[in-house]
């Protein structure tokens, strides 16, 4: 049985979303925000970068997570110090999780079956990315439904 997320997940791909935005899409939910622009962007990240030759938008999508929450967004911000790290983490943990498939390229993942999304694989991969990044977050004393704020 599916729970919230899952439900959202499902519900955010239905309506065309890819991976990257998705997982952008529940952490703002999250935070009880909206950023159209910021998701538009992220759809630059799907398809492993357009054609399936580059890295899955799921990571992709994650470590942009990660930057939404720990990176410099303004000019007189910083990133938090632990970002490399927990980019570090993150970068390891999803090799791990896509050895099975030979690789972290969507063309790997996918089993050369570019443009068309496996809902198993690649919702299991969104799911267990999302968890991981909030556990990357809150291991490092942040709060995933705060995120920075906002000027």
């Amino acid at each position: 049985m599916l729970d919230d997320t899952g439900l959202k997940m499902m519900e955010l791909g239905g309506k065309g979303y890819c991976c990257s935005q998705i997982l952008i899409l529940l952490a703002l939910d999250e935070m009880g925000r909206e950023n159209p622009d910021l998701i538009r962007a992220a759809s630059g990240l799907c398809n492993g970068l357009g054609d399936c030759s580059g890295l899955c938008g799921v990571y992709t999508g994650a470590a942009m997570l990660l930057g939404l929450y720990g990176g410099k967004g303004e000019d007189m911000e910083e990133s938090v110090d632990v970002l490399p790290l927990m980019l570090e983490e993150l970068r390891d943990w999803f090799a791990a999780a896509t050895t099975q498939y030979g690789g972290m390229a969507c063309r790997d993942i996918l089993d050369g079956r570019c443009g068309q999304p496996d809902a198993a694989r690649c919702g299991g991969l969104v799911s267990a990315a999302y968890a991981q990044v909030r556990e990357i977050l809150v291991n490092n004393g942040l709060d995933p439904s705060e995120g920075r704020s906002l000027s």
